[in-house]
């Protein structure tokens, strides 16, 4: 009996909700395998697996040739690029990612960090810590009522910013080529067909879009240059979209006033990565997306998507190469 079950390798960081979901499942053998797992270690327990969940660990064209029986892979999360989609495209499996079951979480972090340059949380904090109180006058937070906020990808993430960002009275711009503009318009925000165009009118950009070769070093020193003096950046997407070494310069020449980043170029950053000296910096480990209610939802989304597939009823709202199912 044992020896017809379906295997699905789960890793041990998945919210126990999503767990016990397939673990309740007398047709499948669940394997629970280390988060940090090194490919020596994972390539031979592909070999009969049908099914995998994925948090940080990569997903290649050798990950795929170990894996025979492959009917599904699946992100506990929305981001894929440590996935290599046309290799499992050419073998007709799907990539199933968590849909919005993290969005509202990363959406708040956008905004948090927004708020949190707008008010100088950091140096009013520090001022308090440091004795300096007298000095608090020096350079005083400022408001976030009538600033106008870029947005730079209107997904499930970027329109549930956006509604934050209306919420407290910010113009509200959005840069999606891909999004239909009535749609953009609908929301109450007002669609910027050129990037380049729109840098110089706002306060605030936040990132939203997915990272792509298209995408990679998308804010880079010509468009820092392009942006406001004083302007703020955030980026709770992914890493490399914003080109690290230039953000640097912006920062340390005063252009730009201040970034919020929950995501770096290479994970975990370096203890060096000149970014973190700056006082005008906020950071956090790429945990954006990762709260108490995100990681329960994102487990069972995550176990809804492989059984899905392996019964025969994908989900295709959450699949990120649908053509395979033609």
């Amino acid at each position: 009996m044992a020896t017809n079950k379906r295997k699905v390798m789960l890793p041990h960081t998945m919210g126990r909700q999503g767990i016990d979901i397939v673990q309740a499942r007398e047709d499948i053998e669940t394997v629970i395998y280390p988060a940090g797992i090194g490919q020596k270690d994972l390539l031979p327990q592909l070999a009969d697996c049908a099914g995998i969940a994925l948090s940080g660990t990569p997903y290649k064209q050798t990950e795929m040739d170990a894996s025979p029986a492959m009917q599904v892979v699946a992100r506990i999360g929305v981001g894929f690029d440590a996935v290599e989609v046309p290799a499992l495209t050419a073998r007709r499996v799907p990539l199933m990612v968590a849909g919005s079951a993290n969005s509202v979480s990363v959406a708040e972090q956008a905004f948090h960090l927004i708020i949190a340059l707008a008010k100088r949380n950091t140096q009013m904090d520090r001022l308090v810590r440091d004795d300096k109180w007298n000095d608090r006058h020096a350079a005083p937070p400022m408001e976030l009522a009538d600033k106008t906020v870029l947005i730079v990808g209107f997904g499930r993430i970027g329109t549930r910013s956006a509604r934050r960002c209306l919420g407290f009275d910010m113009n509200v711009l959005i840069f999606d080529p891909y999004v239909d503009q009535a749609k953009i318009v609908a929301a109450g925000c007002t669609p910027v067909p050129d990037l380049d165009a729109a840098l110089p009118t706002v306060d605030f950009v936040s990132i939203h879009c997915p990272k792509s070769p298209a995408t990679i070093g998308m804010f880079n020193a010509a468009r820092f240059a392009r942006m406001k003096k004083g302007a703020f950046i955030v980026n709770t997407a992914r890493g490399g979209i914003i080109d690290e070494a230039d953000l640097y310069a912006a920062l340390t020449s005063g252009h730009i006033a201040g970034a919020g980043l929950d995501v770096f170029d290479q994970e975990p950053t370096p203890a060096d990565n000149p970014l973190l000296t700056l006082d005008t910096v906020i950071s956090s480990p790429h945990m954006a997306g990762v709260t108490v209610e995100s990681i329960q939802s994102m487990a069972v989304a995550t176990a809804r998507n492989i059984l899905s597939v392996l019964d025969g009823q994908p989900n295709k709202e959450n699949t990120i190469n649908p053509e395979v199912y033609g």
